[in-house]
């Protein structure tokens, strides 16, 4: 099986956590180490792999593959330099900071003839692997409302000074936004037009915490929410369509069971518990039915698998270059709307 040598571009919590396990459990790539400026850790993790101490010293290295995943406002420079240098890349979100910058790396990416993929991993989450199903089986007939929640009850501000700075990557928006805006253009195409409110909540926070964004779409609405205060979760994904509904709480296991330490795998790995399952109330063949649907797998490995058939059979990227732009006009749309106060057509 051929190997793709690949190298992080850090190793936080992102590198550690998302990353470099999938790496190594996929038998399609090899891990050659991680670009480290200050902490020396990758090594403690992985013996036989190198720390790299400047980006140029991975551009000039033999990796075939660069794993973008440092801090947003620095997405653009460092992927730009390393599909200049003819690696493919892997960009975590948010893709950029702007759309054109996402426009400039796509048209770049097809100039140098790499691939070009952006991490957005939860399209493998077990919570969409099931709304997705319930879509795809027609069980709520023609949609007319869809809500995705990202909340969370947690007031402080970061210990992590490039989340809560003011510059062009930081806040809520460009942090959970890219995941809920990815999915919904994932589920259901590109909105017509965008209204957002995005504020800052936390006390002395510099950057904003908290959004509610509409998207509209010819026959239904799609409202996507992100919140520092939710101690009480709404369903992470409430629908209603004209036969019925489906509510679905947040309940994929994955970055919880990364963050334990454990290794993916093929068979068990992003197993739900019960109690996480969704709720269906509808109408099948003419009869009411209200009951739990069992939730599907999730699984990140399907994305670094998807990456590597993209490389080495010339597939398309799991996630494209152009889904990322899609993220950024809407994101950029939104903070347009938030401004002037009205809906932003796209």
């Amino acid at each position: 099986m051929q190997k793709i040598k690949t190298a992080l571009l850090s190793y936080g919590m992102s590198g550690k956590v998302f990353h470099a396990p999938f790496l190594e459990f996929h038998s399609g790539f090899e891990l050659l180490g991680s670009w480290e400026r200050s902490k020396k850790l990758i090594q403690k993790d992985y013996p036989n792999v190198k720390s790299y101490a400047t980006l140029e010293d991975v551009l000039v290295s033999d990796t075939q593959l660069i794993i973008v995943n440092t801090p947003v406002e620095t997405h653009f420079e460092y992927a730009k330099k390393a599909l200049l240098a003819g690696k493919h890349v892997v960009v975590e979100k948010a893709f950029t900071t702007t759309a054109a910058e996402a426009k400039e790396l796509d048209v770049l990416a097809t100039e140098k003839g790499v691939k070009l993929a952006v991490f957005q991993n939860r399209r493998w989450d077990s919570d969409l692997r099931t709304v997705k199903q319930v879509l795809l089986d027609g069980l709520l007939g023609d949609i007319i409302e869809a809500e995705f929640h990202f909340d969370r009850y947690n007031p402080l501000l970061s210990p992590k000074q490039h989340k809560e700075t003011a510059n062009s990557g930081a806040g809520i928006l460009k942090d959970l936004g890219p995941h809920l805006i990815d999915q919904t253009v994932y589920l259901f195409g590109f909105p017509q037009a965008v209204y957002a409110d995005i504020r800052k909540t936390r006390e002395d926070s510099l950057v904003d915490d908290w959004f509610d964004i509409l998207l509209y779409y010819p026959e239904f609405r799609v409202r996507l929410k992100a919140s520092f205060f939710v101690r009480e979760a709404n369903p992470a994904y409430t629908i209603h369509g004209k036969k019925g509904s489906f509510l679905k709480p947040r309940g994929d296991v994955q970055e919880d069971d990364l963050k334990l330490g454990k290794k993916p795998n093929l068979d068990t790995w992003g197993t739900e518990p019960l109690e996480k399952e969704g709720l269906l109330h509808t109408e099948i063949d003419g009869k009411m039915v209200r009951r739990k649907i069992p939730t599907l797998q999730g699984n990140y490995y399907v994305f670094f698998d998807e990456v590597y058939q993209s490389i080495t059979n010339d597939k398309e990227e799991p996630v494209s270059g152009q889904d990322g732009l899609r993220v950024m006009k809407i994101i950029e749309a939104a903070i347009q709307s938030s401004a002037q106060k009205k809906v932003i057509n796209l």
